[in-house]
């Protein structure tokens, strides 16, 4: 694994958070909407909230010089 300094460490994570920013948008969105939306968009919202925090992961990870999934 490769080292990184923490300057860029902090850039690349600063460049991320547009996402992570997103990702919560969309869980507080989810959480908002149990018991009131109906339950099909109650689950299309997590479904959203669970690929954005999945991107997150994946992008981090490759950040810190791991491995993440394979991009498509």
């Amino acid at each position: 694994m490769t080292m990184i300094d923490a300057k860029t460490l902090l850039e690349r994570m600063e460049q991320g958070e547009d996402l992570m920013v997103q990702a919560l948008d969309a869980k507080r969105r989810y959480d908002a909407a149990k018991g009131v939306l109906a339950s099909d968009e109650v689950e299309q919202l997590r479904k959203q909230t669970e690929a954005l925090f999945e991107a997150v992961q994946a992008y981090q990870l490759r950040v810190l010089g791991g491995s993440g999934p394979t991009l498509h």
